[in-house]
């Protein structure tokens, strides 16, 4: 019996020993960043679509990685009650890591909490790696999500500055099939709508912030050359009305039209010819 309780004990004690071990294991890793190594890492980060995950931007990461942008990928996971878990560990050494973000409620119509969920990820960043500056990267809803959180943050100076900004598919004035229809919206001179939506209308509150200022912008938009000048979900007149909320800001901002059965929305992601426009804009490759 004594034996039994003896052997019991020291394996209660050795399985205390390796689960404190291992957590500071991931401490350690973790913490490796000095604040200095922090202000040199500019991380970018990738945002998903409505309905979609970070599966959908392993293409754009990966291509990144072969090009020689970057050497580590990450993911940071964002639950429905907005915690923010990241699945992998960035070196101190490595300069430009990318963040796959993964919102497990990956249908929320909310932008502003998008936006927060966007936030969280960033401040989780700062409090593990020390960072000063970031990029962002969006699909179709994720550019919501960049953008509202620009919107509802430009004046909290704690936070790490926008870089570039890459925006693919951008809907930012309607959804063909749900407030817009082909060749129906149109801009004018300034690039301003004609007729607005409700998100858009919250969106212009923009124009009399500075938190685009010194952000490099890069709008890349579909066109399947079918008549509807739209990618099958969004018009091009919808996702180029970002041009009007921002483009007084930038520091440059540049649109690009991609053409072809490739340039279909859900496809953009998966686009080589987005690949090399985005590693080209982002890290000069």
């Amino acid at each position: 019996m004594r034996k039994l309780i003896k052997w019991i004990f020291l394996m209660t004690l050795l399985l205390i020993t390796t689960v404190v071990t291992v957590a500071c294991s991931n401490s350690s890793n973790q913490s490796q960043v000095t604040t200095k190594e922090g202000a040199r890492m500019v991380p970018t980060l990738f945002f998903h679509g409505y309905g979609s995950s970070t599966n959908a931007e392993n293409q754009m990461a990966n291509a990144a990685v072969k090009a020689g942008a970057s050497k580590t990928i990450i993911k940071a996971i964002v639950d429905k009650d907005g915690k923010v878990t990241l699945k992998g560990v960035i070196p101190a050494s490595e300069k430009h890591p990318i963040v796959e973000v993964g919102y497990e409620n990956n249908r929320n119509p909310n932008y502003h909490q998008d936006g927060q969920w966007a936030k969280n990820v960033i401040v989780k960043l700062q409090k593990v790696y020390h960072i000063k500056k970031f990029n962002m990267v969006g699909h179709s809803m994720g550019n919501m999500a960049i953008i509202y959180y620009m919107l509802d943050n430009h004046n909290d100076h704690n936070l790490p500055k926008l870089q570039k900004q890459v925006d693919i598919a951008g809907h930012y004035n309607g959804i063909l099939g749900m407030n817009d229809k082909p060749n129906q919206m149109q801009l004018d001179a300034n690039g301003k709508p004609t007729k607005m939506d409700q998100d858009y209308r919250q969106l212009t509150a923009l124009r009399k912030t500075k938190a685009y200022q010194s952000v490099k912008v890069l709008n890349i938009y579909g066109n399947k050359n079918d008549g509807t000048n739209s990618d099958g979900r969004v018009s091009n007149a919808s996702s180029k009305s970002l041009k009007y909320l921002i483009g007084n800001q930038v520091t440059s901002y540049r649109e690009k039209k991609i053409i072809g059965k490739n340039a279909q929305h859900s496809k953009l992601h998966e686009n080589k010819q987005v690949d090399r426009l985005l590693i080209h804009f982002i890290w000069n490759r």
